[in-house]
C-alpha cells in the first residue's frame, strides 16, 4: 500500500541500502536536506532550528539517520559537531512532529551500540544498563542525549523506536568503506590486540529489520540492529582479507591509534562492544546474513 516517509541523512550506506527497499514496498520519500528544496519530494530544514510543523504533517513514518561522522581525530570542535548534530537535529525533528496536526505513525530516530561503551567481553543486550556509572565515556553521553532528544515525540503519542546500529557492511561508506582501499592494498591487520569485540550487520539486514520496525507496530524503543554473531577485530579482519585474497600482517598497535586518533581511537576503534539483537529477534526479524563471511562477501560482492 502506497505510503509517504520523511527521512533524513539518506545519503550514508544506510540510507543507501534502505532507500530501494522502501521505494519496493510502494513508499515515497521526502528528504529533509539543508539547502534550498530542489523538488516536491524535499523540504529545507536548519538542525537547531525551529521547523514548521506543516511541513512534517501527514506523514506515515519519519525516519532520521542524520549525524555527523564520528571517524576522524576528536577536536573540541569536532565533538561539540558530533553531539550536536545529533542532539539538535533529533530536538528540532522531534518538537516539529509532536505540534503537527497529522502525525506519523512512527518515529524512527537512529541511535548507536556506542550507547554502551566498551564492555571487554560482556554480552550487552537492549537490557543492559547504559546509564553513565555502567557506560562512561563521549559516545556513551552522546547516545543517551540522543535518544532522550526525541521525548517530546513520545510525549505526543508517536510510536517511537530507536534502532541501536553497529557497524554497517557496505562499501559505499561507514567503517567497512574506510577500510576497503588499505585492505586491497595487501596492508591491512588487527587493530590493537585485535580482541575487541566487533557488533556488525549487513547493509541488507540494516534495511530489513528497519522495515521491520517501521511495520511492527508493537515495536518502541531501543532495539540492537547487530547481527547474531558479533566478531573480534582478529577475526573480521582475517574474514575481510580472506575474501580479498590479501594478507592481514601489518597489526597496528594501540599506541600508534592513539597518537593518530586521540581519545577516538580508545572510544571507537579499540573498544570492545559485543551487543546481541535481542528484541529484534524475539520480535520476529529473521536475519537474511547472519554470518560474517558470508555476509562480507555478500556486500563485495565475492
Amino acid at each position: 500500500m502506497p505510503y509517504r516517509v520523511l527521512v533524513s541523512g539518506f545519503s550514508g550506506p544506510i540510507g543507501a541500502a534502505l532507500q530501494p527497499a522502501l521505494e519496493a514496498d510502494g513508499a515515497t520519500l521526502v528528504r529533509l536536506v539543508r539547502r534550498p528544496s530542489a523538488s516536491a519530494n524535499e523540504i529545507q530544514w536548519a538542525p537547531g532550528q525551529p521547523l514548521d510543523p506543516t511541513l512534517v504533517s501527514g506523514f506515515d513514518a519519519v525516519i532520521h539517520l542524520a549525524g555527523e561522522s564520528v571517524a576522524a581525530r576528536w577536536t573540541d570542535a569536532k565533538k561539540r559537531a558530533i553531539l550536536d548534530s545529533r542532539v539538535q537535529g533529533t530536538t528540532t525533528l522531534a518538537m516539529a512532529l509532536a505540534q503537527a496536526e497529522r502525525k506519523p505513525g512512527v518515529f524512527l530516530s537512529a541511535s548507536a551500540v556506542g550507547i554502551y561503551g566498551c564492555r571487554g567481553d560482556q554480552t550487552v543486550t537492549e537490557a543492559t544498563p547504559t546509564d553513565a556509572a555502567h557506560a562512561p565515556g563521549f559516545l556513551p553521553d552522546v547516545a543517551r542525549a540522543w535518544e532522550a532528544a526525541a521525548e517530546p515525540a513520545e510525549a505526543a503519542g508517536i510510536r517511537v523506536v530507536h534502532p541501536r546500529i553497529g557497524i554497517v557492511l557496505s562499501p559505499k561508506g561507514g567503517a567497512l568503506g574506510q577500510m576497503l582501499p588499505i585492505f586491497r592494498l595487501g596492508l591491512g591487520g588487527p587493530l590493537g590486540n585485535g580482541k575487541q569485540w566487533m557488533s556488525w550487520i549487513s547493509s541488507a539486514d540494516v534495511a530489513g529489520a528497519i522495515r521491520h520496525l517501521l511495520h511492527n507496530e508493537a515495536a518502541s524503543g531501543p532495539y540492537n540492529l547487530t547481527a547474531p554473531n558479533p566478531a573480534t577485530n582478529a577475526s573480521f579482519t582475517c574474514a575481510l582479507a580472506t575474501i580479498l585474497r590479501r594478507p592481514a600482517l601489518f597489526a597496528v598497535p594501540a599506541f600508534a591509534l592513539r597518537l593518530v586518533f586521540g581519545e577516538m581511537a580508545d572510544e571507537a576503534l579499540l573498544c570492545s562492544t559485543k551487543a546481541l539483537p535481542e528484541r529484534l529477534l524475539a520480535s520476529g526479524y529473521q536475519f537474511r546474513q547472519p554470518q560474517l563471511t558470508a555476509a562480507l562477501a555478500a556486500n563485495l560482492n565475492h
